[in-house]
């Protein structure tokens, strides 16, 4: 008989620190493999990895990782931070096209469009309790078998 997971989330609150998205990268493994989606790893956390280290290099302060799986099939990991521009790499449209060989930066966001199931961006007002910024996402499919 098949099972059906409820929807499930997990945020980590980040300071403004060079440590800070290794260790999201280390807590993304761990919820990962507490949810039986293991198999997921790789994606998962490379695409993390190039939120993180986007929101690291270009907002002043603190981010958070959001891991949410509220469809049976998708994986949303997803990076909010504090200024609100959207990156190049993030635009609908034309982008400039990916970085060239000599390029030192600019490839991240591009190797999360490429990896990503979907991906995509909102920008947050700041509202009351809200803190504004953005949120970058990127989603990657499972089986929908995790175990609670």
């Amino acid at each position: 008989m098949a099972t059906v997971s409820p929807p499930w989330s997990y945020t980590l609150q980040l300071p403004h620190d060079p440590r800070s998205p290794g260790i999201a990268r280390a807590t993304l493994r761990a919820v990962l493999a507490a949810r039986g989606l293991t198999e997921l790893a790789p994606t998962a956390e490379l695409l993390a990895s190039e939120l993180l280290t986007n929101a690291h290099l270009y907002a002043p302060g603190p981010y958070a990782l959001r891991v949410l799986s509220a469809q049976p099939d998708r994986l949303r990991v997803a990076v909010w931070d504090s200024d609100p521009a959207v990156p190049s790499g993030f635009r609908e449209g034309p982008s400039g096209g990916p970085p060239t060989h000599d390029d030192e930066r600019g490839r991240g966001l591009h190797l999360v469009r490429a990896c990503a199931d979907a991906w995509g961006v909102s920008v947050l007002r700041e509202l009351g309790a809200s803190r504004g910024g953005k949120l970058l996402w990127a989603e990657c499919r499972h089986s929908g078998e995790a175990r609670d």
